[in-house]
């Protein structure tokens, strides 16, 4: 039912949802997180022009990798073969990176979790990348924005802004 925690059983304890007589069907989600920054470290990373690499593309490849570990990283979560993940990137203002990670798959349960540990790992390799020049480098709005199969049905976010728009933006 929806609204049930159904990670507990009937006496309180943890246990791993029985998905064998779910349907199989297309699933997919979409999450992303944003990484607000001084502007010289957006511009310094839009330039590629860091050191340690090409912050954008070590910061999709480790949303790839952890979308694919999910299952290890959060302890009730079903290991899913993932049929495609794709990590964008977008600079909404001077100072802000939102990633956006979408992942597919065709099971028995969803990937919001894959989209959102991938958004989130792709927001802590960008603040890993560029710790150096900038401690103060913040991640937020780490959220789901859709996700598509199951019973729950389609889940769209309410159109409550850009993260960008709904948090504070700091000048430095």
């Amino acid at each position: 039912m929806a609204g049930e925690l159904t990670h507990f059983d009937d006496s309180g304890a943890s246990r791993m949802v029985d998905v064998s007589a779910k349907p199989t069907t297309t699933r997919t989600a979409k999450a992303e997180a944003s990484v607000v920054m001084a502007a010289a470290t957006v511009a310094r990373i839009a330039q590629r022009d860091l050191g340690k690499g090409d912050v954008l593309e070590v910061a999709r490849l480790a949303g790839i990798m952890a979308a694919k570990r999910t299952g290890e990283w959060i302890p009730l979560c079903h290991p899913i073969p993932l049929e495609g993940v794709s990590i964008d990137f977008r600079f909404v203002d001077a100072t802000t990176l939102v990633i956006e990670a979408s992942t597919r798959t065709t099971g028995k349960t969803g990937v919001e979790m894959e989209a959102l540990t991938a958004a989130s790992a792709a927001a802590l390799t960008v603040y890993d990348m560029c710790k150096s020049i900038d401690r103060e480098m913040e991640i937020r709005a780490v959220r789901l924005l859709e996700k598509t199969g199951g019973r729950s049905g389609h889940f769209v976010r309410s159109a409550d802004g850009d993260p960008a728009d709904s948090a504070p933006q700091r000048e430095r």
